[in-house]
């Protein structure tokens, strides 16, 4: 059966929707919004930038994300070919109600709030000084970006932009969390159009969560990849291993299963109560029996009228 051009296009648009939001599923990529968790992150591992790829890459950093059956695990901090003229607003975990969410980063026009956390290389809580759109192309500022300026030449310098902020803290909120709350300007760009991760960096975090060797349980909060040249190349030449981990890792109190966080349930509407019993309406009372009406009296029967007398034949005249 042959399917109109105006159907099969839409139904090509719909599975571009379906294969993302599948790889993104909690169970293992969380490029998502709505993990919940009752433990913290481990602070930010200690680690440098791989030199840039090429131009139009633009750098993400990197962060703990969440697996329902392993709890935390990195995901190094790459290069990503941007879509052009947007930037990059880093995901953060925030203290809300008594548990961690996650808030999942865009790409948009202008950055955006991503909980004031330092997550370095021009994002140091506030905006992004690593370099700018300019037309068409990405001009890299190399005070703090790693870029080789012989294969990139749309470079620039600008030291104003870095942040001396040694912290590692990896949430912001609750206790021991960054103290910080979205500028005007960043409100502003939270109500901007945003695009999704693009496919790359969703492929990138789903291989993170698959490696045993990127889950704090194991590396204790300093990955032996922190950071790579390219989304989802964990070996070879343009991998980077942490220095050390952002501050000394403690292991969680509870499992990953006990600490997820589920909505509570809705609690039940109290059952109504049940409608008084209605009293009986009164019997009516019977209407009093109609009393006869009298009689009609009779019509006086009509009075005879006398006879009229009988005429008397004329008398006769004598004959003279």
């Amino acid at each position: 059966m042959k399917l109109h051009p105006v159907i099969r296009f839409v139904v090509f648009g719909i599975l571009l929707l379906i294969i993302p939001a599948a790889l993104s599923s909690p169970s293992s990529a969380q490029l998502v919004i709505g993990i919940s968790v009752r433990i913290g992150p481990p602070a930010l591992p200690v680690y440098e930038q791989p030199i840039c790829p090429g131009p139009g890459y633009l750098w993400t950093p990197g962060y703990w994300a969440w697996n329902d059956d392993a709890g935390y695990y990195w995901v190094p901090g790459t290069w990503v070919v941007a879509p052009v003229g947007l930037l990059w607003t880093p995901g953060y975990w925030g203290w809300n109600n008594g548990v961690y969410a996650w808030n999942a980063g865009y790409w948009g026009p202008h950055i955006g709030f991503y909980g004031g956390v330092n997550y370095g290389f021009g994002y140091g809580g506030v905006g992004f000084g690593g370099g700018e759109w300019r037309g068409g192309a990405f001009f890299y500022n190399t005070a703090v970006m790693h870029v080789d300026s012989v294969s990139v030449t749309n470079v620039y310098v600008n030291r104003t932009v870095i942040v001396n902020n040694e912290s590692h803290v990896s949430f912001n909120g609750g206790e021991g969390g960054v103290v910080a709350r979205p500028t005007a300007e960043e409100e502003a760009a939270a109500r901007e159009p945003h695009q999704q991760p693009v496919a790359a960096q969703v492929q990138h975090e789903h291989a993170a969560s698959q490696n045993k060797a990127l889950f704090a349980s194991n590396n204790h909060g300093a990955p032996a990849v922190a950071a790579t040249a390219r989304p989802g190349e964990f070996s070879g030449k343009g991998v980077v291993g942490a220095k050390s981990a952002g501050a000394p890792y403690h292991a969680p109190a509870m499992s990953p299963k006990e600490a997820r966080a589920t909505p509570p349930a809705a609690k039940p509407a109290p059952a109504a109560k049940p409608a008084p019993a209605e009293r009986p309406a009164p019997a009516a009372k019977p209407a009093p029996a109609a009393r006869p009406a009298p009689a009609a009296k009779p019509a006086p029967a009509p009075k005879p009228k006398p006879a009229a007398p009988a005429k008397q034949p004329p008398k006769e005249k004598p004959k003279q």
